[in-house]
């Protein structure tokens, strides 16, 4: 069983992969709505979200208030919950944002699943009252997300970690890059400064002009100008003009061109896309859990 999905009992699953892949799922149920749950997973946490909306329904209930009817399509894109008549899409949740899906065992109707939010990142437990087919779609969300992480794991999610050490390396390199070019200023201002001091020192019937000093590598220091006015030798020889560095390619403190992870082939992916995978590999790892659980628990429950 893959590493990223569990479930407490082998169970079979519903549906063909085709129906998940190509199409959709469509399930009717009653929405006792949604509430914001402090874990992405747990019994405890469900079981508590969902007497909290069972609770809020009576008090409705009571004031004449119905309990909304909604449509679910469930498929390897995500969960769709949507308004029976006019098709509107009330909530949108992707299957690697679900966490924990749970039906109740003794109270076939009730099935709940925790998602976390794309927009504020808070774990909201979805709570619905079906008719007597809980399992089965708690069942489909499995089998959905089980094969929207075979398909991701297809279409390029194995990369993603080595790509996240390539980037790593190159913010290293660059890192030191920018040390080394900070080290080279200094070591040319305490260069300049000793020169300055050289030609002050002088004596005063006239102005001695120094050789150019040598680094602690004995090479003549680098000048702007070295380019355009050679420096003769001490031998009155010309030296080789110093070549010029381009600045249209960066290089690293070894030479090389620095490598680019999302500028290197039609494999990989831009910065926007490559965000989006990084967040389905975290909610693909953190996996799916499926439970069979008791959800009435006292005579108040028992009534919905």
């Amino acid at each position: 069983m893959n590493r990223a999905f569990s479930r407490k009992k082998d169970k079979t699953w519903m549906h063909t992969p085709e129906a998940l892949s190509k199409h959709y799922i469509p399930y009717n149920a009653k929405f006792l709505g949604s509430t914001e749950v402090e874990q992405p997973k747990g019994t405890e946490v469900v079981r508590d979200a969902v007497r909290k909306l069972k609770f809020a329904r009576h008090i409705k209930k009571s004031e004449g208030q119905k309990i909304p009817k909604v449509e679910l399509q469930i498929s390897i894109y995500g969960v769709k919950i949507l308004e029976p008549k006019t098709k509107e899409v009330q909530h949108n949740c992707q299957l690697h944002r679900i966490s924990f899906c749970a039906d109740d065992k003794t109270d076939k109707r009730i099935f709940t699943f925790i998602c976390k939010d794309s927009e504020s990142n808070k774990h909201l437990c979805f709570v619905f009252d079906s008719e007597k087919c809980a399992e089965e779609i708690t069942l489909t969300i499995g089998q959905a997300f089980d094969l929207a992480y075979r398909k991701f794991l297809e279409s390029g999610g194995k990369d993603v970690e080595t790509r996240k050490q390539i980037a790593g390396m190159q913010k290293r390199i660059q890192d030191l890059e920018t040390e080394n070019m900070e080290l080279k200023n200094k070591v040319q201002d305490l260069e300049s400064r000793l020169r300055t001091t050289q030609v002050s020192t002088s004596p005063a019937h006239g102005v001695t002009v120094m050789s150019p000093s040598t680094d602690i590598f004995d090479m003549i220091p680098f000048s702007p100008i070295s380019h355009q006015s050679p420096t003769s030798a001490r031998n009155g020889t010309q030296l080789p003009p110093i070549p010029s560095r381009s600045s249209e390619t960066k290089r690293d403190l070894f030479g090389a061109e620095p490598f680019d992870p999302f500028n290197c082939g039609s494999g990989d992916f831009p910065p926007d896309i490559q965000s989006k995978l990084d967040e389905m590999q975290e909610g693909f790892k953190m996996g799916l859990t499926l439970e069979g659980t008791v959800f009435c628990l006292d005579p108040l429950d028992s009534r919905c």
